[in-house]
């Protein structure tokens, strides 16, 4: 009974865990403002994904239309995605192909569009392979590039962790454009090297993807620890807002951080919230 109770918790632990890896994502809500805002344009809902791993058993192409319907329901302006499209973990009971992964992605409706960033699984994937598929269902992809939708600049930082970014690329084609600016890109980590009045939509961390009682998150897989692992953060004028994602990485399992993902109002500066953490 004493070596059956052992194996009994793990198994309860698991099953837990891969529950709550599979529900329905959290919609988190939050405010940004952007200043130059143009005189009298209306606030814009920005949708941030990030981290869809699609991978068995835990995110297949099918789940991952369903959360595309669900962002749908949201009715955003503009919908952002932070990178990892797909998951090559060790323990998946599947690996879908590159176009396979990202089809289900091309159902998303928002009037100005999907604008995407690469992450490190993408990379190590198939780098221009991600290019192709996801252009060729109509989202624009940015690797230090900017690009203009609506009132807004998009500063589009290829992936810091695979050693993909160029944040004075970037910045110079922002320049180009002009504009109130939203940084995206897949790691938090080049928060400190952009402007502090430009805010950054990332993911990468999965808000830790385990988050223990009393313990905290094991890791977070940022060079700064807890500064940058989750949710809304506000250091003086810099904001920068990292969703848990969707998908998971390493093992397919979620303890006390569920899936999510973020529908931000952003607009002019009397609009702004205060600190919001997760």
């Amino acid at each position: 009974m004493l070596i059956g109770l052992p194996i009994l918790i793990a198994l309860g632990t698991i099953g837990w865990g891969y529950a709550e890896a599979v529900r329905t994502p959290v919609v988190r809500h939050g405010m940004i403002a952007l200043p130059r805002w143009p005189v009298g344009a209306p606030p814009l809902k920005v949708a941030l994904l990030s981290d869809i791993h699609v991978a068995g058993p835990d995110m297949s192409p099918a789940r991952l239309a369903r959360i595309v319907a669900q962002v749908n329901g949201e009715r955003p302006d503009l919908v952002l995605i932070a990178g990892d499209l797909v998951s090559d973990k060790r323990g998946a009971t599947r690996r879908y192909g590159v176009a396979e992964s990202v089809a289900p992605l091309r159902g998303l409706r928002a009037r100005l569009g999907v604008v995407a960033v690469l992450g490190n699984h993408d990379h190590w994937r198939d780098t221009q392979a991600f290019h192709r598929a996801l252009r060729g269902i109509g989202i624009t992809v940015l690797a230090n590039d900017a690009a203009r939708r609506g009132p807004i600049t998009i500063a589009g930082i290829d992936d810091h962790y695979s050693h993909h970014a160029d944040v004075g690329a970037t910045m110079r084609a922002v320049r180009a454009l002009g504009g109130p600016v939203i940084a995206l890109s897949h790691s938090p980590d080049v928060a400190p090297a952009l402007p502090a009045a430009v805010p950054l939509f990332a993911g990468h961390t999965h808000c830790g993807q385990i988050r223990l009682p009393l313990v905290g998150r094991p890791a977070t897989m940022s060079r700064y620890g807890e500064r940058y692992a989750c949710g809304l953060i506000r250091e003086g004028e810099r904001t920068v807002l990292v969703g848990a994602g969707l998908g998971t990485s390493v093992v397919p399992l979620r303890i006390g951080v569920p899936p999510d993902f973020w529908v931000v109002t952003v607009g002019k500066r009397s609009e702004a919230a205060g600190p919001t953490t997760m």
